[in-house]
């Protein structure tokens, strides 16, 4: 956990950016009934019955000194997932030397993976721009 928080510490370098990605799972909810709106005198309204309407996986990538927030919205969260979403960051900084990324021990946040999905030549380009940060378990 030190060494996450002293890379918290640093200042900014855009040679070498910090992100922090996460995952969450949202679920869809459809109105049953339309919402009223407002009217002069009377708050919105919502009726509290839904119907399920699906879920989505939110991937969430950070630039906490910069402000700048990149989302990627998936019906799953697999490694293939990941993988793009760590392709789109690495393409977000095309200048940068290193790029830290601060993530959580999720089976599929693998850097091996790289490997599976895509030449030997172009996953070891992608590994080499990347440090991967893992939180402790149940540290994030």
């Amino acid at each position: 956990m030190e060494t996450i928080l002293s890379l918290y510490e640093q200042p900014y370098d855009e040679n070498r950016p910090v992100i922090c990605f996460d995952e969450s799972s949202k679920a869809l909810r459809k109105h049953v009934r339309d919402p009223l709106p407002a009217s002069p005198g009377a708050v919105a309204r919502t009726d509290h019955h839904y119907e399920r309407n699906g879920k989505r996986m939110l991937h969430l990538a950070t630039e906490p000194l910069t402000g700048q927030c990149r989302l990627h919205v998936t019906e799953r969260r697999r490694t293939c997932e990941w993988i793009d979403c760590m392709q789109t960051i690495a393409d977000d900084y095309p200048d940068a030397d290193r790029i830290r990324v601060v993530l959580d021990n999720l089976s599929t946040h693998n850097p091996a993976a790289f490997y599976r999905f895509f030449p030997p030549e172009t996953a070891r380009e992608y590994l080499d721009r990347f440090e991967f940060y893992y939180t402790p378990t149940h540290g994030s």
